[in-house]
């Protein structure tokens, strides 16, 4: 939709490509004769009844008692009750009420075009209108001028819908300059979470003002997995029309947050950029900068001071949660969440109340499920829901049998739970959740007996790869079709894999690690199920590991925690497809195994997840105890 028209480096986690300011300024007001409200959501709007016999009559021509002429010289019959009940306005301009009590009008003329008339008409007859990117710019504020308000309502949810990388700056245009406040505030998120996109594909971006691009760089939300992606942001929109916009550098380059990005970054682009060699007063605002990263790149291994302004991390758009596992010869019931923006692992105080290892974690409608797990006595059928939100715990139906060592994923909104072990054999067997219902049932078993495999969906699929039949490590993987309920063997794995983790990534399957049946492996393997060709080596991760964790986030591969043959560990390493290499991130608090991570996207409560909150909770902290002491 066009709305224009519309006013490597060292392998370190410094190294690896960043999970990289004050809240966004406040923009000028506008200028209204009068308040508005929202449009999108009036107060006061409710269902209204569509009863069919009123289209009837108005194809018909029956009953009629009003005429309205469109300015284009088209004359529609009318039922002026119908149409007053859709607007005040109609309302007004038929009983003559702003004429102090005049008599009733049965005809009039109104401002808007036959075919924009005849689809507000059509909405007050049935309730429904035929909405398109052809008419809705001009739809929009026509309804809301003749306060129409399900029509404005009707618009608004189409351009929810419609919002893409290309046409979400136009639509953001568009709500603010008709005070669709729900509607601008999707458009703002949207453009926060999908910066880099609309950076590739949005022609619109040219035409933002310095102060709306201004207030999107500078804003803490901000998705940007580096700096370097805002200093480019910068130099593109200024490079637009140098002569007019270079005036707007000066302010516009501190946007970017020049602590988080590598020193190698700075000096030999942002540094030698023409439009800042060219200017030294520029060059001079960025010394600070320059000394900070130089300081920082004179000690390698040295963590990155988080509370300089300099590298203060945005907010992440995603939440990592790893859950439970086992730690110092036990269960645990502990939950750390990583901000990747900082690079910094929290303990969450909100810990489920059993301890168990060897569960199954997956998340649908932002909802987290535990399922099964072994608590170092009894192997669980129980399943617990944890709501990030509301910060509770509440438990959900069983499942028809015990599984620890449980291959868990989901697939549409069904979470499917596959194998595992009982306490006394390894399973076949599988069976399927909708969280809609909270009802288990079973699906057909796996050729195989697996407990210690691992499970992904992909393209509609849901597959599985290795895992321990009681007698073997295995090798072996296989795929389920929901819409054919079978299950069929795909090509094997190169190596036999217990303790592995499954990860779709990049419409592939990748196997990591695991245990062969004679080591802790670092190795790992990728299948494209487009292709149906053999399992292909990848990258080795740094650290051997079994029973671990993983997650994909800000386009990365996170391997977390697990067993390396010797201890349990809390290293954590990620894999970045774009460069094939892997790449420290911070290790977790605690050494886990036998944990299961997830990944949360767009809570509306992020921020309490994120560093720059926990950073505010100290300092509230510390300022307590002064004014207690």
């Amino acid at each position: 939709m066009d709305l224009k028209k519309l006013h490597k480096l060292s392998r370190s986690r410094l190294a690896r490509p960043s999970s990289s300011g004050t809240k966004m300024k406040q923009s000028k007001k506008k200028t209204t004769f009068k308040t508005k409200r929202c449009v999108c959501t009036p107060p006061g709007y409710g269902l209204v009844a569509f009863p069919s016999v009123w289209n009837e009559l108005r194809v018909h021509q029956q009953l009629c008692d009003g005429v309205v002429h469109s300015n284009d010289g088209k004359t529609f019959c009318v039922h002026r009750p119908i149409l007053s009940a859709s607007s005040p306005y109609f309302k007004a301009l038929f009983t003559n009420s702003l004429k102090g009590g005049k008599p009733e009008t049965k005809e009039v003329n109104v401002d808007i075009p036959g075919h924009i008339l005849e689809l507000i008409l059509d909405y007050a007859y049935t309730g429904r209108c035929n909405i398109t990117p052809h008419n809705v710019e001009q739809l929009l504020p026509i309804a809301d001028q003749y306060e129409v308000l399900g029509v404005v309502r009707q618009c608004c949810q189409y351009l929810f819908e419609e919002l893409r990388p290309d046409n979400c700056l136009g639509i953001f245009k568009f709500a603010r300059h008709y005070f669709c406040c729900d509607l601008e505030e999707r458009g703002r998120r949207y453009i926060r979470h999908n910066f880099k996109q609309i950076l590739q594909q949005s022609s619109e971006f040219k035409d933002l003002s310095a102060e709306e691009l201004e207030s999107i760089l500078c804003d803490d939300e901000l998705n940007v997995r580096n700096e370097e992606l805002v200093f480019e942001a910068v130099i593109r929109w200024t490079e637009v029309d140098i002569t007019a916009r270079k005036q707007h550098l000066k302010s516009l380059i501190h946007c970017v947050r020049y602590g988080l990005m590598s020193f190698k970054y700075f000096t030999d682009v942002v540094m030698n950029n023409k439009l800042i060699l060219g200017n030294l007063e520029l060059q001079d605002s960025l010394y600070p900068a320059s000394l900070f990263l130089a300081e920082l790149d004179s000690r390698p291994g040295s963590e990155l001071d988080l509370n300089d302004p300099l590298a203060r991390p945005r907010i992440p758009y995603e939440i990592l949660f790893a859950v439970g596992g086992w730690s110092a010869g036990s269960p645990t019931s502990f939950v750390e969440t990583y901000d990747t923006r900082a690079d910094r692992w929290f303990l969450s105080m909100n810990t489920d109340i059993t301890p168990r290892a060897y569960h199954g974690l997956c998340t649908i409608d932002n909802l987290i499920y535990m399922i099964g797990g072994f608590d170092g006595n009894e192997h669980f059928n129980t399943v617990r829901c944890y709501n990030p939100v509301t910060r509770e715990w509440k438990e959900r139906a069983c499942m028809y049998h015990a599984r620890c060592y449980v291959s868990v994923c989901s697939l549409g909104d069904k979470i499917y739970a596959l194998g595992g072990y009982n306490g006394r054999s390894r399973m076949s067997s599988a069976e399927r959740y909708s969280p809609h219902n909270n009802q288990w049932e079973m699906i057909p078993s796996m050729h195989r007996q697996r407990s210690d495999a691992s499970a992904a969906a992909l393209q509609n699929k849901i597959y599985i790869v290795g895992g321990f039949n009681g007698q073997e490590v295995l090798r072996s993987a296989e795929v389920f079709d929901p819409a054919t309920s079978q299950w069929t063997y795909i090509h094997s794995m190169i190596s036999a894999r217990s303790g592995v983790n499954l990860v779709a990534y990049r419409n592939c399957l990748y196997a990591l690690g695991g245990f062969n049946g004679f080591a802790r492996l670092n190795s790992g393997e990728r299948y494209d199920p487009s292709r149906s060709t053999d399992w292909q080596e990848v990258t080795e991760m740094f650290t051997p590991r079994s029973n671990f964790a993983t997650a994909v986030l800000d386009d990365m591969i996170f391997v977390i925690g697990g067993f390396n043959g010797s201890t349990t560990i809390a290293y954590v390493e990620c894999y970045d497809a774009d460069s094939n290499e892997w790449y420290d991130a911070t290790p977790m608090n605690l050494n886990r195994s036998a944990l299961s991570a997830c990944v949360l996207a767009g809570l509306p409560n992020k921020k309490e997840y994120s560093y720059l909150s926990k950073v505010q909770e100290i300092g509230q902290g510390a300022s307590s105890d002064a004014t207690n002491h």
